[in-house]
C-alpha cells in the first residue's frame, strides 16, 4: 500500500481506469506468471527490498527489513509492536510513520503513544513526508488472522494442492489490489488529490475555484504566518508588552530561580532568554512555525543551549526531554487582538493541563481582563465610512457597507464612558469551554456634552502575580504612559539590567501587598501593537452625560476559522426620564 503525490501518481489516481480491471483479469491473463508467484514475492515486489531510511535518523538501508531492525537495536523501537499495541489500522500506521519522518520526535516520545493522539487521525500525516516510501507499502506482521491461516506452512505436496494454494495467492493480490485502489480513492477524497491533479493538467483554471476547491487548514496558515522576521520585529518593538514581561521575570527572582519554565509559542526566544538570565534551571521554548529554527541559533549565539531547549511542534504534541513530565511556570505571549483572537490560549491551557505542577505551578501571566466600552470615534468613522459618500464628486458609498460587518482594529485616545469587565479570564483555572461567552455590561455615558458615539471600543488589561492566583480585588492595572520607566530600561548584550533605585521602606507592621506586575492596551496606555477593537455601529447613539447603554456581549470562536472570532452586541439606549429604546443587534467578525 503505497501513496506517491507526484504528478504521475496524481493522474493515475484519477484518470487510470485500469486498476479494477486488472485485477479482475489476474486470474486468467496471467496465469502462467502466477504459478511461480507467492506471498513473499508479493511483498518483496512492493518495497521492501528497495533502499529505505530510518524512522529517527538520515541513515539509508538496502531494506526495509534492515531499517526496521536497525531501529529497533540502536532505538529500541519497534514499529510492528506498537502498531499492534496501540491496535491502529492501516491508514493510521501510514499517519504514525510520516508524522515520525516530518516531527521527528524521539523513540521515547513514540513509544509512549496512547492510541488517542490528534496525529494519527490527522489527514496532514496521510501525505507522505518521503516519496516513495517503501516502509508506507509494507503491512504489519499481524497482517490479519485470516491471511495468516490462508497461507501454507509447507510447501505443497501435489499438484491440486499447489493450484489451491495458487489462488488462495491469487484472491489475496486480488484483494490487496483492490484495497490500495480504495486507499487511492480514500486519500483523493480527503486530500483533493483530484482536484490538484486537474490543476496541474490545466494551469490556466481560475485561481478563484482552486482556492474554493482547496481544503482549509487554518494551523498551517496561522504557524507560517510566524516564521517571518517583520511580525516578530513588531512584537519585541512593543516597549510596554515587551519591558513588562521582562519586569516581571527579571524581578521576580523567587519564583524563576532554579525553575522548569516552559515558554509556549517562543517565536525569536525572548521570554526563555529572559527566564534564563532570571536564573531557571531548564527553560523549554515550544514553537510550531518555522521561527523555531532562528530562536535555537539564538540560543546558541547567546551561549544559553545548556539551559534553553527548543522543541519545534505544536504543544498539543511534544513530549518534554529528560523524563520531565512537570513546570514550574508557563510564560506565554499568547494574546490576540480583541484578547481571543487567534485562539494561541487554547494551545496555552492544553499545556497547562499537562505540563503544570497542579498545586503550585504559575501562569504568567496568570490574569486577563476583557475591558469594554463607548467610544466616539469620530474620526474613524469619517475615514472608514463617511470618505467614500463624495469622491471627486461621486457617490462611492457602497465601498463603506461592509466595514460594519469587520471589527477594526485601530488606535483611538479617548472613550466616552468608564469601561467595564465583560470576561476576567484567571489563567490557573479558566477552561477552553469558558473562552465562548456571554456577558452583560451597562455603560454610563461621561461626555460633558451631547456627542454622537460611532462604536464600542474593546480592550484588555493583563496582569502578572507571583504566586499565580487572582489578583486582589481593586487591583489597577499599571498604564504605561511615554514617560514610564519601564520604557527606559536597558540592558546591555550579556550584561544584567540596570538596577532601579530602591523604593522606602514601608511600614513593618502593615501586611505586605503582593507584587502585581501589569500592563493596559487600553486608549490611556502608550499605544501597542494589539491597538485597540472597534465595533463601529451602523447606526450611531446620541448621547448626553449620564446617558446609559445597557446590553449583552456575545464572544465565540467562527464556525468558519477556529482562530477567528464572531461577536454579538445586542444594546438599548435610556437616556434620563426617557424609556429605553428598543434593542439593537449588530454583528461582527474579528479577523
Amino acid at each position: 500500500m503505497t501513496l506517491r503525490l507526484s504528478a504521475h501518481y496524481l493522474e493515475d489516481s484519477v484518470v487510470d481506469d485500469e486498476g479494477p480491471d486488472r485485477c479482475a483479469d489476474l486470474s486468467s491473463s496471467e496465469d502462467e506468471d502466477d504459478g511461480d508467484l507467492t506471498w513473499e514475492d508479493w511483498v518483496s515486489d512492493s518495497g521492501s527490498k528497495r533502499p529505505c531510511k530510518s524512522l529517527f535518523e538520515d541513515t539509508s538501508f538496502s531494506s526495509v527489513t534492515e531499517s526496521l531492525d536497525h531501529d529497533q537495536k540502536i532505538h529500541n523501537f519497534d514499529l510492528n509492536q506498537l502498531c499492534s499495541r496501540l491496535g491502529l489500522d492501516s491508514y493510521q500506521r501510514i499517519r504514525l510513520i510520516n508524522w515520525i519522518r516530518k516531527e521527528k520526535p524521539s523513540p521515547e516520545h513514540v513509544n509512549a503513544l496512547k492510541g488517542d493522539e490528534a496525529v494519527l487521525n490527522s489527514d496532514e500525516y496521510l501525505k507522505p513526508s518521503i516519496e516513495d516510501d517503501p516502509l508506507l507499502e509494507m503491512p504489519a506482521d499481524d497482517w490479519s488472522d485470516e491471511e495468516v491461516e490462508s497461507a501454507p506452512a509447507q510447501p505443497p505436496s501435489d499438484l491440486e494442492s499447489a493450484m489451491r494454494q495458487i489462488k488462495r495467492l491469487q484472491q489475496q493480490v486480488q484483494q490487496s489490489q483492490r484495497d490500495l485502489i480504495d486507499y487511492k480513492t480514500f486519500v483523493s477524497d480527503r486530500l483533493n488529490l483530484a482536484s490538484l491533479a486537474e490543476a496541474l493538467k490545466e494551469p490556466e483554471a481560475s485561481s478563484s475555484a482552486q482556492t474554493a476547491q482547496a481544503p482549509r487548514d487554518d494551523d498551517s496558515h496561522y504557524f507560517q504566518s510566524y516564521g517571518e522576521n517583520d511580525i516578530h520585529a513588531v512584537m519585541i518593538q512593543d516597549k510596554v508588552r515587551t519591558a513588562t514581561y521582562a519586569s516581571f521575570i527579571l524581578n521576580t527572582s523567587e519564583l524563576f530561580r532554579d525553575a522548569i519554565v516552559l515558554d509556549v509559542g517562543c517565536g525569536t526566544g525572548i521570554l526563555s532568554l529572559f527566564a534564563a538570565r532570571a536564573g531557571a534551571k531548564r527553560v523549554f521554548a515550544v514553537d510550531a512555525s518555522p521561527i523555531a529554527e532562528r530562536a535555537e541559533q539564538i540560543v546558541k549565539a547567546n551561549n544559553l543551549e545548556n539551559v534553553i531547549t527548543v522543541i519545534r511542534g505544536k504543544v498539543e504534541d511534544i513530549k518534554l526531554p529528560d523524563d520531565v513530565t512537570h513546570v514550574d511556570v508557563i510564560i506565554s505571549e499568547w494574546m490576540g487582538y480583541a484578547l481571543l483572537y487567534e485562539s494561541m490560549l487554547d494551545s496555552v491551557l492544553h499545556a497547562r493541563d499537562r505540563f503544570l505542577k497542579p498545586d503550585d505551578g504559575v501562569m504568567a501571566p496568570s490574569q486577563c481582563q476583557m475591558m469594554f466600552g463607548l467610544c466616539e470615534a469620530a474620526d474613524i468613522y469619517k475615514e472608514r465610512v463617511g470618505f467614500w459618500g463624495d469622491v471627486y464628486g461621486f457617490d462611492l458609498s457602497a465601498m463603506g457597507k461592509d466595514v460594519y460587518e469587520d471589527a477594526i482594529v485601530d488606535v483611538v485616545v479617548t472613550m466616552a464612558s468608564e469601561p467595564v469587565v465583560v470576561k476576567d479570564l484567571h489563567l490557573k483555572d479558566i477552561t477552553t469551554k469558558q473562552l465562548d461567552f456571554s456577558s452583560s455590561f451597562t455603560l454610563t455615558s461621561t461626555t460633558d456634552r451631547k456627542t454622537k458615539i460611532h462604536a464600542f471600543v474593546l480592550y484588555f488589561d493583563t496582569f502578572f502575580s507571583p504566586s499565580g492566583e487572582p489578583i486582589p480585588e481593586g487591583t489597577k492595572v499599571h498604564v504605561v504612559r511615554e514617560e514610564d520607566p519601564i520604557l527606559a530600561e536597558v540592558w546591555q548584550v550579556g550584561g544584567k539590567r540596570r538596577v532601579s533605585r530602591r523604593m522606602s521602606s514601608v511600614d513593618p507592621l502593615k501586611k505586605p501587598q503582593p507584587k502585581i506586575t501589569s500592563f493596559s492596551t487600553g486608549p490611556l496606555s502608550t499605544p501597542t501593537h494589539w491597538k485597540q477593537t472597534l465595533f463601529l455601529l451602523r447606526d450611531p447613539i446620541a448621547v448626553h452625560e449620564g446617558t446609559v447603554v445597557h446590553g449583552t456581549f456575545i464572544c465565540k470562536k467562527s464556525q468558519d476559522n477556529s482562530r477567528e472570532l464572531d461577536v454579538e452586541i445586542h444594546y438599548t439606549v435610556k437616556n434620563e426620564d426617557e424609556e429605553p429604546s428598543e434593542a439593537i443587534v449588530q454583528v461582527f467578525r474579528v479577523r
